[in-house]
């Protein structure tokens, strides 16, 4: 096995024995090995807290008070134990419950080894991201003299499981296509968009990182504002629901400017993606592009949950998040990113946001910056 020298043990929970024991040659003969099978919710608390398995197989229905999900969701509140869910069908209501667990995967039955294989790889690459992921951000926020080259050792080492997970996820959607030609797995998806958001939340520690330590320089040159901001909307729209209206308006068509075009890239991006986050329940977003006082000025609007005037206090300060943001996922890092990217134009960004009303984020940039 590639994760670790000994081989991965894992607890097997089944409340039909015949399906138990058809799995476990099966994953014997993959190379892993058998903790234990247990058939009850209660019994596998127990076995997970004694054993403490690589990897738990989960039933959703299970004997007992309580089914599979409620059982993961009480030995992750304890173990830090990737759990994989087995079930005969996976209804939408279902596969959210799982979901709001933390679930690394699910299988289907009756079980496919090739599918097995991929499924289990992809929850221990994961694990291992998510292990590896806890420090760097632990690291992120400690004051050390080394801690940008830690910082950076480590981004590169987390992109293994990443690939792992991408090409693990691959191969399950081949299988898929092969089987239901046209057709895509919720699954899979849901596999794709967790590493894009992991791939991007290295991004942001490695660039935070460099910033800090005064390892970004600008590379000026004249570049067409107008034409980024369109582009930028273009790259969008994957993003944007059929709630939201994104709009752009540029008051100064073409507008050149001397800027740092992948750090505005960045900058934009990171606004434009918050704004559409950070109103749930859809409405307008907005991109006002203009030029005064040979500045250019960019204005990013929404129609969101907004903030209170407390958090705009520490708006910019990392892993700060406001108190009304709910379940919406976020690191608290994009913000202090673009606090930099300001800095290092020699510009101002400025907030007016209240509760249930939006927000509103004004940068303003020198048209003209010298070289550093």
């Amino acid at each position: 096995m590639s994760f670790a020298e000994k081989p991965i043990n894992i607890l097997i929970v089944e409340d039909e024995l015949l399906i138990a024991k058809n799995l476990s040659p099966k994953l014997e003969k993959l190379g892993y090995q058998i903790a234990d099978i247990v058939s009850s919710g209660a019994d596998a608390i127990q076995r997970a807290r004694e054993l403490r398995p690589d990897l738990i197989l989960m039933d959703i229905v299970i004997k007992g008070d309580i089914d599979g999900i409620e059982t993961a969701a009480i030995i992750n509140q304890e173990l830090d134990i990737p759990i994989i869910y087995t079930t005969a069908y996976a209804d939408d209501e279902t596969l959210q419950r799982a979901e709001n667990t933390g679930s690394y995967g699910y299988l289907l039955k009756p079980f496919k080894e090739r599918e097995m294989h991929a499924t289990i790889k992809i929850a221990l690459s994961k694990h291992q991201e998510a292990v590896s992921l806890k420090k760097l951000m632990a690291l992120a926020a400690e004051k050390s003299e080394n801690r940008s080259r830690f910082i950076s050792m480590a981004y590169h080492d987390l992109n293994t499981p990443l690939t792992t997970i991408q090409l693990s996820a691959e191969m399950l959607e081949d299988s898929d296509l092969q089987r239901n030609p046209g057709t895509s797995n919720k699954n899979v998806d849901r596999i794709k968009r967790a590493v894009s958001n992991m791939s991007g939340l290295l991004e942001d520690i490695l660039m935070l990182s460099k910033a800090e330590s005064g390892k970004i320089s600008l590379n000026l040159n004249p570049i067409n504002a107008t034409d980024l901001c369109n582009s930028i909307l273009e790259e969008m729209q994957p993003i944007v629901t059929d709630k939201h209206l994104i709009h752009f308006r540029s008051h100064t068509n073409p507008l050149h400017a001397n800027l740092d075009a992948k750090l505005l890239h960045h900058l934009l991006t990171n606004l434009l993606s918050n704004a559409i986050k950070y109103s749930p329940n859809g409405g307008k977003v907005s991109l006002d592009l203009s030029c005064e006082n040979q500045q250019i000025i960019l204005c990013v609007r929404d129609e969101g949950i907004g903030m209170t005037p407390e958090y705009q206090g520490k708006l910019f300060q990392q892993f700060e998040r406001g108190g009304n943001v709910g379940k919406i996922k976020g690191s608290g890092l994009g913000l202090c990113i673009v606090k930099h990217i300001v800095d290092l134009h020699g510009g101002t960004i400025s907030v007016e946001s209240a509760i249930g009303k939006g927000t509103t984020f004004i940068v303003a940039l020198p048209l003209l910056v010298s070289s550093q």
